[in-house]
Formats: structure tokens, C-alpha cells, sequence
């Protein structure tokens, strides 16, 4: 930063200049994400066409016309981590009493081991290559895809939702049809990368509850998200100490206790009558199968899930027949007698008894995201198939756990049920069934046009069951990364590059260690070399673009960034590290023009006021710099980059007092910010504050990378000296 003289005459401290924050986004298969929110993956789906619908006959199920009605979701809650399940370490109180008084499907499961399409499923009634979702990173749900929410509210409904993640942002489609779609969790600048937006599940009842108490009188549908019971198993107390041996278990019970407020007066017959529909979007492996979390494989441990249907009229009891997630649509809608869209592969699971539909699913995060064979599967009958490179053959009835691969002796019924794999689902989609406008969104993905491998190329080396101990070792990165053990991280991620060359997600583990270990030549060189294997992921090359800017060389950065952020549908990511490069190749009114576009289109999203307020202060503009900062801040105070720079407007603004307390606060959240220690020990000591510079200093010297603040380091000694330390 610049020195320039004070209103008493004197020589300002040569603070150093705030630098662009350090932006992270990668596509991790159900461990972390941000990457490019694009529609493709699914033309319109053809069961709904447009204004065809059929009523459901008066027969089926009992009548809830006019009711109210409450859609539940807990996040990677395992069909068997509930007491109605029979679990005896449970303590789900609410659910359970829930259970039983209304009517428990025992049979249930999703289509999707992520959070994205497995919600999508649920809210469209529609498989995920219908309505074209696939995974919880590039896709977009299309608008003309009908969801729960824009019937109901066809229908007269009030309509609010309330989200506890960033899997469910509005940017991603599910918020159409809500009159309220509440995503507030918080967004931006965050030290512990790898951990997504979320917020605590009581901060998502809170609203919600008052939400629907705000709007008696009408007839209301309100869905509520908790994301609780995901990865990393952090529970509050008293269930921390409760559950200390599974604190999975103790997030369970937590997320049971947060839906107290909302579920209790429905039960105790406090509220007007009211269908009400809990279920998960996916389970937990918890190690099961050798799998840590979700998203990797499709055994029953993440993809069985529990559902209960509650209301008047509704048999209580348990219910043995199957259901499925594109059940739930039907289900509400015949039951509040409102027109069916036509073509929906679900059945009202209130009707009477019927042939048992086979369900579809699918686990396509590795093979986007690593290049791993796509998982597809049947499960008919208590019959289930894994389509995979090295098939898999249950019959769930004698082996629930799937212990018993019967695909070599039961050939017959790997043939029916492979045979019964929709011809639509296949990934990636074959290229007579890609409309044109879709190909661009393919080749973000890595699939050039018209060259993606076809199913037969898949050999068991691609198998995710061969590729298991890669994936631990991935978890590994995350985990050491995340632990700041970066080095470590580094040599692990180095490893399975050599292991699986072409396998993107670890080329970017490997270059986001190496950042943080200021040794950006490596990074930008590991980058190129994943880019010249035909890896053109788009977080993979915005990161290369992000570690082009970081090492000064910001027109490159700009030129491989500029095409990724044209359209409407840009991904916020992107836009920023556009935005960010821009302004470091000192191209400001273009920087400010990609910056104005990312906050007009995500409002929500504090990342484009944070860049804007580094753009502003770079143009000598502290003031316009300390209102996008504060804007920044009002999103989310906990934004460590955004309090840093809002210290370096401050005192340029001649608030030295403020400054400090603004550079204060982005150290005790993230001690990692270097250049806010150092410019507390420049201006505390400049103020005469002789033990807060002190403190700053010593934590900066010990601290700071010398190959990036070699010179800062050692005025800082000489400052230390001069205080007496």
C-alpha cells in the first residue's frame, strides 16, 4: 500500500498493500464443491409435457384436499439412524413420534448419492436424466422442469423453503415456484476451504417456523432442508458428549431436536390438518464397503433412506412396499386431489397396493470428477444391479448388507435388469441425444463433442471398487490439506497423479497444496500438464487461471478465464477469478464491469461486493472501497479478506482506531492473514499501542512464508527491536 501523508504532517506507515484473496473452487466428489452451475446433462424431459396433466381419481388414498403441507429433508441421514428404524443408540424422539403416527415406508430409497440431483428427484418427481441434473457440480435445473413448489403455488398455495446449504443455492434451480426461497447460509471468503456454506439446523427452523406462522389462514407448503448429519460430524451439546463415541449419531440426534418447534404442534393437534413427508436425500456409508462418506459408490448404506408420510386419513403403520423418491410428487398431489403432470415415472404411495415399480439410480460424481467408470443401477423386487465395469448382483432379501455378489450365477437376472436401464441415462450422453445448445456445457465438463468414451470403453481399471484405495487417499489430501498440513498433502496428491493420470480432481488437490506452500510455478506447471492430457474442467482451469494472476501473470490468467464467464449463466467462481485477474492486469473498468455483472446476478453472494472494495481501494477510492466492504461484510461477517482490506480503507480514510479493529478481526478469524497482522504492528505502534504491536509482529515473524514477506519480516525484527521485544 502506498504511503501518503496524514492530517498532522506526519509520514503514514508503509502498510502493506492488500492483496487479492486467495479464491478456492473445486469439484470434490461429495467432500466439498463450487464448479460451473451449467445446464446440460438432460434435455427437457418428455414425461411432463407441457400443460398435459391428469386428476387423480377420488379412490386413490385418502383426501387432504386443502391441507396444509410441511416436506422435511435431513441431509445424509441413513435409513437405519433413526429409532423407528429399530436403532437403539438413536435418540430421535420427534422423527419417532412422528413415525408412529402416520405411515412408514420401510422399503424407500433415493435415485442420487448427493445432495443436488437427490433433491431435484424429489421435488420434480422426475429421475435425474429427465430433468437433467446429474451431480452436485454443473448443472442447472431447466425451466421448464415443473417442481412441487411452482404446482403448489399454481394450485393457491403459499409456498416457502428453507435451505441449509450451498448444494441448495437458488442459483441452481430448485428456488422456482417459492414465493420465499431462504438460502441464507453464509457465502464468501472462508479459511477452512473444503467445507461448504452451510448453517446450523435450529438456524433453519427458526425462520421457517416463523414463516409458516406468518401465514395462517392460507393454505401453505413449507420445505425444510437440514444439513446436520453431514460431513465433518461436528454436534452441538449436549449431543457432543452424548454421542462422543459417534458423533454421526450425535448429529442425527441434534437434527431431530432442531424439527421440534415445527413437527410438535402438528402432532400435538395445535396446527390445521396438515400432510407432512420426512426423508433423506441420501444415507451415510460410514465406512461400509470401504466407503468414508457418500457419493462413491450406491450400496444401501447411502442409497436406502427413511421416509414417513404423515396426516388425517393417512393408515398408520408400516408399509413394506417399495418407494422411491419420484413417489413423493404423486403422493402430495393425489392426496391434496391437484392434477398429476403427466408421465411421471412415481406412484401415490397412498393408493392402494400395486405392482411394485423397479427404481432407478445412479453415482456419477467420480466419473465426472475423476474420470471413473459412471455407476448406474435396478432394483426391482428386492433385486438390485450396479452397472459397473465389474457388475454387481443383490438380492437384498437374503443379503441386505450386499455381502453376496450373485452377477456370475444369476446371469439371467443381471441380464433383465440391465436390459431395464433406461436407454436415456447413460453417461455421458451419447451424442445423437445432446441438443447442440448442450455441447459447450459437455466440453466444460471434459467432454469434447461428439469424442466421449462409450460405455464398452470402461474396463474393471476404471471400476470404482478397483479405485477404492485411490479414494482414501484422496480423503487423506482433504484431510491434511484441511489440517494445514500442506506439505504432506502435496506428496499424497503427487502420488495419485502418478497412480491415475488422468484424473483431474487430483491434479487440483495437488496445485491448491502447492499454492498454499507459495510454490505457484509448480502449481501452474502441474495445472498445464492436466490441461494438455484433454483435462479442461472448468475449476481445474479457473484455478490455473487463479495461480497465473497469483505469479504476475495476469494477461494469461484473463485469456483462458474469458471464455468460462460469457452468458447468463456464468458460474459466481468464475466471474470472480475473471474479476480478480482483470484488475491485476490492471484492466480496472473491465474488472469492475465482470464484478457489477457477478453481484447484479447473485445478490446473495458477498465474494463480488468483497472484490469490488479491492477493486475500489487499487483506483484510490477508499470510500466507494469501505461500502462494498461493509455490503460484504452485512452477507457475512465472517469473511476474513474482507474485513483485511476493509482495515487498509479505513486507514486510508485517516480511521487508524477503526482499521485496527477491523485487522483484528480478520486474524481471529483466519490467523493465516499475514499482511493484517503486519499493518497491526506497523499502526498499533505507530499509535503508541506498544503490547498490540508487539503481540501482531511476534505472530507475524513467526509466522509469515519468507519467500513471500522476506523484506516485511525483517523491518518487522527491526520494529520489534525498536518496541524492546
Amino acid at each position: 500500500m502506498s504511503s501518503r501523508r496524514s492530517r498532522r504532517g506526519g509520514q503514514a506507515p508503509a502498510l502493506r498493500r492488500t492483496r487479492l484473496p486467495w479464491l478456492l473452487a473445486i469439484a470434490l466428489a461429495g467432500l466439498a464443491a463450487a464448479a460451473a452451475w451449467l445446464l446440460l446433462g438432460g434435455r427437457p424431459p418428455r414425461s411432463p409435457a407441457a400443460g398435459t396433466t391428469r386428476t387423480a381419481p377420488a379412490a386413490e388414498g385418502p383426501s387432504l384436499a386443502g391441507c396444509d403441507v410441511l416436506l422435511v429433508t435431513i441431509d445424509t441421514l441413513r435409513g437405519d439412524a433413526v429409532g423407528f428404524a429399530g436403532n437403539r443408540r438413536a435418540a430421535t424422539p420427534v422423527l419417532d413420534r412422528l413415525a408412529a403416527a402416520g405411515r412408514v415406508y420401510e422399503d424407500a430409497h433415493a435415485h442420487n448419492v448427493v445432495t443436488l440431483p437427490s433433491h431435484a428427484n424429489i421435488l420434480t418427481g422426475l429421475y435425474p436424466f429427465q430433468h437433467g441434473i446429474r451431480d452436485n457440480s454443473g448443472f442447472v435445473l431447466p425451466a421448464s422442469v415443473p417442481t412441487l413448489g411452482t404446482l403448489l403455488r399454481k394450485a393457491g398455495y403459499a409456498t416457502g423453503a428453507f435451505v441449509a446449504a450451498y448444494p441448495l443455492d437458488s442459483q441452481f434451480g430448485l428456488g422456482r415456484g417459492f414465493d420465499v426461497y431462504d438460502d441464507s447460509f453464509p457465502r464468501g471468503s472462508n479459511p477452512d476451504e473444503f467445507v461448504l456454506a452451510e448453517r446450523r439446523g435450529d438456524q433453519v427452523v427458526a425462520p421457517a417456523l416463523a414463516w409458516w406462522n406468518g401465514h395462517r389462514g392460507v393454505r401453505r407448503f413449507l420445505w425444510v432442508h437440514l444439513y446436520d448429519p453431514h460431513a465433518p460430524y461436528l454436534p452441538p451439546e449436549p449431543f457432543a458428549s452424548r454421542f462422543r463415541d459417534n458423533p454421526y449419531l450425535g448429529e442425527v440426534a441434534a437434527s431431530d431436536s432442531f424439527l421440534a418447534p415445527l413437527l410438535a404442534p402438528l402432532l400435538d393437534g395445535k396446527e390445521p390438518p396438515a400432510l407432512a413427508v420426512v426423508t433423506a436425500d441420501h444415507g451415510e456409508a460410514l465406512g461400509d464397503h470401504g466407503e468414508l462418506t457418500h457419493g462413491l459408490f450406491a450400496y444401501e448404506a447411502t442409497l436406502k433412506v427413511p421416509l414417513v408420510v404423515w396426516g388425517p386419513g393417512v393408515p398408520r403403520g408400516r408399509d413394506r412396499r417399495p418407494a422411491r423418491h419420484v413417489d413423493i410428487v404423486p403422493t402430495v398431489l393425489q392426496a391434496l386431489r391437484l392434477p398429476v403432470p403427466a408421465g411421471l415415472p412415481g406412484r401415490s404411495l397412498l393408493a392402494p397396493p400395486a405392482a411394485a415399480a423397479p427404481s432407478y439410480f445412479e453415482a456419477l460424481s467420480t466419473c465426472l470428477n475423476r474420470g471413473w467408470a459412471p455407476l448406474r443401477g435396478m432394483l426391482r423386487e428386492r433385486r438390485k444391479l450396479v452397472d459397473l465395469p465389474l457388475p454387481e448382483l443383490y438380492d437384498l432379501s437374503d443379503d441386505p448388507r450386499e455381502e453376496r455378489n450373485l452377477a456370475g450365477t444369476r446371469r439371467r437376472t443381471a441380464r433383465e435388469l440391465a436390459a431395464a436401464l433406461p436407454a436415456e441415462s447413460v453417461w455421458p450422453p451419447r451424442r445423437a441425444a445432446v441438443p447442440a445448445e448442450q455441447a459447450a456445457a459437455l466440453r466444460s465438463l471434459g467432454y469434447a463433442s461428439g469424442s466421449a468414451a462409450p460405455k464398452s470403453a470402461w474396463s474393471a481399471a476404471d471400476d470404482p471398487k478397483t479405485l477404492l484405495p485411490l479414494d482414501t487417499k484422496m480423503h487423506a489430501v482433504v484431510d491434511l490439506y484441511s489440517r494445514k498440513r500442506y506439505a504432506e498433502a502435496a506428496r499424497l496428491a503427487r502420488e495419485v497423479v502418478a497412480a491415475r493420470p488422468a484424473m483431474g480432481e487430483a491434479y487440483e488437490h495437488l496445485a491448491l497444496a502447492l499454492r498454499r506452500l507459495e510454490r505457484r510455478g509448480e502449481a501452474i506447471a502441474v495445472l498445464e500438464s492436466a490441461v494438455r492430457r484433454g483435462l479442461r474442467g472448468e475449476s481445474l482451469v479457473r484455478q490455473l487461471g487463479l495461480a497465473l494472476s497469483e505469479a504476475g501473470r495476469a494477461p494469461e490468467a484473463v485469456a483462458i478465464l474469458a471464455p468460462l464467464a460469457v452468458g447468463p449463466g456464468a458460474d459466481p467462481s468464475t466471474l470472480n477469478a475473471l474479476g480478480l485477474a482483470l484488475a491485476d492486469a490492471g484492466r480496472m473498468a473491465e474488472a469492475v464491469a465482470v464484478l457489477q455483472k457477478l453481484v447484479a446476478a447473485y445478490p446473495q453472494d458477498p465474494r463480488g461486493h468483497e472484490n469490488l472494495g479491492i477493486v475500489a481501494l487499487r483506483m484510490e477510492r477508499p470510500a466507494e472501497a469501505r461500502q462494498h466492504l461493509e455490503q460484504a461484510l452485512r452477507l457475512n461477517p465472517r469473511l476474513p479478506n474482507s474485513w483485511n482490506t476493509l482495515g487498509v480503507a479505513l486507514f486510508r480514510l485517516e480511521q487508524p482506531g477503526a482499521a485496527l479493529d477491523a485487522w483484528e478481526r480478520a486474524v481471529a478469524i483466519d490467523p493465516a492473514q499475514y499482511d493484517a497482522l503486519y499493518n497491526i504492528g506497523l499502526v498499533a505502534a505507530a499509535a503508541g499501542k506498544s503490547n498490540q504491536a508487539r503481540q501482531a509482529l511476534s505472530r507475524f515473524v513467526a509466522s509469515a512464508p519468507p519467500a513471500r514477506f522476506a523484506a516485511e519480516i525483517a523491518k518487522a525484527r527491526r520494529q520489534l527491536a525498536r518496541l524492546g521485544a
